[in-house]
Order: C-alpha cells, then structure tokens, then sequence
C-alpha cells in the first residue's frame, strides 16, 4: 500500500498500487490549458509531483480536503472536476 500526504492539511490517504482511482477527472485537461507543468500544479497544490501525475493518471482520488483545493484553484466546482465511474 502506497500513502501520499497532502502537506497543506496533513492529510493521509491511502491507494493500492496498480490499482485505479474510483473517480475520472479532469486535472490534466484544466493544468494543461493554463499552462502548468505538473511541478507547477504541486506547487499551487501543497503536494508532489508524483501526486499530482498519480491523480492525472487515475491512479490515486485525492482527499475530500485536496479536491476542494483543486476545485478552488481553477475556478470551478468540484462536480465538474471529478465524476464517479461507472460500474460494470
């Protein structure tokens, strides 16, 4: 099991390696359009960089805490960021 912390809130979660995150999102689509590298984004973010490729890849659902994070620094809500997958 592989922990990531979220250094702005101390926040612990915990992700099975090689495994994918519950939700789609669209962290990438919305860094790319303002120009970010992924470092930058981490930055913003209060997280690393292996975080933040690990939320673009699906691999890791941020925190509660983080997504409101993420939400914020685009200007959006978290609805239009994150969505459920569907179940098979």
């Amino acid at each position: 099991m592989l922990y990531l912390m979220h250094r702005a809130t101390n926040d612990v979660e915990a992700t099975h390696g090689g495994g994918r995150a519950s939700m789609k999102n669209r962290i990438r689509e919305l860094r790319t359009a303002k120009g970010w590298a992924q470092g930058e984004l981490a930055e913003r973010l209060g997280v690393s960089r292996q975080t933040v490729n690990a939320i673009e890849t699906e691999r890791y659902d941020p925190s509660l805490p983080l997504a409101f994070v993420i939400a914020e620094l685009f200007g959006k809500p978290i609805e239009e960021l994150f969505e459920p997958r569907k179940s098979k």
